[in-house]
């Protein structure tokens, strides 16, 4: 029976810490250009570890150095980043799928020579640069509406019109993490009247940090019956994430509508997109509830 290679622990370590230390200096690039939020950094940092893992030490089989590296390096940033894990969590599988791709293409080239690679080479630019530039850029503007049909007793308008009292959150998706409303400042639904809402704080890196307060400053500007627009005016909640515009609500009878507009700002386009306008939807759907029950 052949005994087991005594330097396999030594390479596997090796090519991990390889991958990880490449990855970390391609994330410092990226923060420093303010590049953080783009293809460059979801597709390039999984495409780099992959790439460094292989030509490290040219494992047997470089998809599952691959899998492995990207296991850890997830596995080393999770507990590090607070309530920031929901971002991890949504990217994790975009992060296993470009170093898959990776690294299947680069087995099967030292296998059967490099077709997959001509063929994989020109699918991580394209996703690398969408999103990089306006020209590789997909349309960001995005809309979702979520309905929510009220009590017989409910008077929508005159809810919508003072404080909501916010209930507890019962999508899965936005109990993972993201900030949960807590309460409301104001009232009236004439054009200039304003609403802030707070939110849970954020918690900062650090010991000791302090808590970091949220908060959303909203204005109605347009009115009509059984209609309102709120404007976004001032954001530390959701700003990271996306670039909330507008919430509209529209009623008639016991039937509510809550349309959110907003501005995706993570790429790819592909990736997110789907991601973020579920969330919304999730959200809108949230607070139709609120002002029906």
């Amino acid at each position: 029976m052949e005994s087991e290679n005594p330097g396999r622990p030594r390479l596997v370590l090796v090519v991990t810490l390889a991958g990880l230390f490449a990855a970390y200096l391609l994330y410092e690039v990226l923060h420093a250009g303010h590049l953080e939020q783009t293809s460059l950094f979801y597709v390039g940092i999984p495409a780099a570890i992959a790439i460094t893992v292989a030509i490290t030490a040219r494992p047997k089989s470089a998809t599952g150095m691959a899998m492995a590296t990207i296991t850890v390096g997830l596995a080393l940033a999770g507990p590090l980043l607070g309530e920031g894990v929901v971002c991890l969590l949504m990217s994790a599988p975009l992060f296993y799928f470009v170093g898959l791709l990776v690294g299947v293409s680069i087995d099967y080239a030292r296998r059967r020579g490099g077709h997959a690679v001509a063929v994989a080479a020109p699918l991580l630019l394209v996703a690398l640069l969408e999103g990089a530039t306006p020209f590789t850029s997909l349309p960001r503007d995005e809309e979702v509406t979520a309905v929510a049909t009220a009590a017989r007793d409910t008077d929508i308008e005159a809810a919508l019109a003072r404080p909501p009292a916010f209930g507890p959150v019962t999508s899965s998706l936005l109990r993972l993490g993201f900030p949960r409303p807590l309460g409301s400042e104001g009232r009236g639904l004439a054009v200039g009247d304003t609403r802030t809402i707070t939110f849970t704080p954020r918690r900062s890196f650090g010991i000791n940090a302090p808590l970091e307060p949220r908060a959303m400053t909203l204005r109605v500007a347009e009115r009509a019956p059984g209609r309102a627009v709120f404007r976004v005016e001032r954001d530390t909640t959701l700003a990271r994430w996306m670039d909330l515009r507008e919430a509209e609500f529209r009623w008639r009878g016991r039937r509510l509508e809550v349309t959110f507009r907003y501005r995706r700002t993570f790429d790819p386009g592909w990736y997110f997109g789907p991601l973020q306008r579920y969330a919304a939807t999730q959200a809108a759907g949230y607070l139709a509830a609120t002002f029906t029950s």
